[in-house]
């Protein structure tokens, strides 16, 4: 009887000693301006406003104006008018996870939504804007992880603890590229947080991309377009908080979250809804001072457990040196380049790997193996140099012996770069296939 009595205590410990209430002065939007509370209030703080028909709409406080606090709605705001009631709330906004989320779909807001039922609540709150450990005490990123993705494992090695990106247009494979990391990938968890998804797309990437193998083990974190900026943008909190607390218990977690552009997107909303001036294509200077703060919780932890973070990138247009992928690739530990060239030749997943990086090498592999990457990229830049000329019958055999190489070598390096979403490909695997393939070319 100890431990349920102790969490009886801890849950009543937590109740406030005191409400304090305001009132809506003024509805803009998707702003509301609240009255008679601003002294109780602070940046990022929650309130819940009443409407006339009693329903209880979560908000979270962005900005002050003329002693009025500008708060911003979860929800919708039907039924919100002037006078309206506006409850703080005394709490950091706070989950508590449990292992009993694993297989579980949750919402922004830590609430299922998979229709299973309730979730079990954990002894540990953990917040949602948790802060990364100091850097001097966290460990080194530990050694290579499988990710079950041949292109990966061999050219792009990922370390335990890394953080890579996955830069991309729309419909060039990035949620097919994820769904099969997540279900082949050795790690212990993974947590994955679909935030400004299509709605659509949600049902298809958990029942039919991730399948209930890959679902065992996960958690998944789903805010779809169609829900407020605060929602998406907590999202992405949320996930990397459920990461947080599978770390702290030692585990090797992989962190996912599709996408991070969706992310400051719904920063940049918040931030123009609150007057403050856009900067970079629109995006307002919150938004570059949010997307460290989001992407360094993961990382290695400060004792064996570590978040293995890979966060894909939207680029808009095609264009990677847009300003959300030139900031994230500059705060990450290497990233990975879908091209749609590639896709349309029909190579999935459609990775360039001469314009992708890990920063994890070459220090993580052995002489042998860089040697061979080092053979393979040769090839491949020598080939990538001449194909227009490959290409437009204007290159002549026996000009450039090094061309003639690339030639040669070229249909096996594409075959071993192809791989099915259905195709588990592991770590060593790899690299004897490649060892293979460079020495006989065939």
């Amino acid at each position: 009887m100890e431990s349920p009595l102790r969490h009886l205590r801890e849950e009543l410990e937590r109740l406030p000693s005191h409400t304090v209430f305001g009132s809506v002065s003024a509805v803009l939007g998707m702003m509301v301006e609240v009255g008679g509370a601003h002294r109780s209030l602070s940046i990022g703080d929650r309130c819940q406003l009443v409407t006339r028909q009693s329903r209880r709409v979560p908000c979270e406080v962005v900005g002050f104006r003329a002693e009025r606090a500008l708060v911003m709605p979860f929800g919708t705001l039907d039924g919100i008018g002037i006078g309206c009631k506006a409850e703080v709330e005394d709490s950091e906004p706070v989950i508590h996870p449990h292992e009993g989320w694993l297989g579980r779909v949750v919402n922004a807001l830590g609430e299922p939504v998979d229709g299973k039922g309730p979730l079990p609540q954990g002894p540990v709150a953990v917040p949602l804007r948790n802060r990364p450990p100091p850097a001097h005490s966290r460990q080194p990123m530990g050694g290579k992880i499988d990710l079950g993705v041949r292109a990966i494992n061999t050219f792009l090695s990922t370390c335990r603890g890394q953080r890579m990106g996955i830069f991309a247009g729309s419909g060039v494979g990035k949620s097919i590229l994820m769904s099969m990391m997540a279900r082949f990938t050795q790690a212990d968890v993974n947590v994955i947080g679909l935030v400004g998804e299509r709605g659509r797309e949600v049902r298809e990437f958990i029942h039919e991309q991730l399948g209930p193998e890959g679902l065992a083990r996960s958690v998944v974190v789903v805010a779809t377009s169609d829900e407020s900026p605060l929602m998406r943008r907590q999202a992405a909190q949320i996930t990397l908080s459920i990461a947080e607390y599978f770390r702290d218990l030692d585990r090797d977690v992989l962190c996912m979250i599709d996408s991070i552009t969706r992310f400051a997107m719904a920063q940049r909303e918040i931030g123009l809804s609150t007057g403050e001036p856009p900067a970079s294509k629109g995006y307002t200077p919150t938004v570059f001072a949010e997307l460290p703060r989001l992407l360094e919780r993961a990382g290695p932890g400060m004792g064996e457990g570590n978040i293995t973070g890979l966060f894909t990138v939207l680029v808009e247009g095609d264009d990677h040196n847009e300003p959300i992928a030139d900031a994230v690739r500059g705060i990450l530990d290497g990233h990975i380049v879908l091209e749609r060239q590639i896709a349309e030749r029909g190579r999935y997943p459609a990775i360039n790997i001469l314009r992708s990086v890990s920063r994890a090498l070459p220090n993580c592999n052995s002489p042998q193996e860089n040697q061979l990457l080092y053979k393979a990229r040769r090839l491949m830049s020598a080939y990538e140099d001449m194909s227009e000329m490959i290409r437009l019958g204007a290159y002549r055999i026996g000009t450039d012996p090094g061309v003639d190489e690339a030639i040669r070598y070229r249909e096996p390096l594409e075959q071993f770069l192809r791989q099915g979403s259905d195709e588990r490909a592991d770590l060593q695997e790899g690299y004897d296939r490649l060892a293979a393939i460079l020495g006989n070319g065939a």
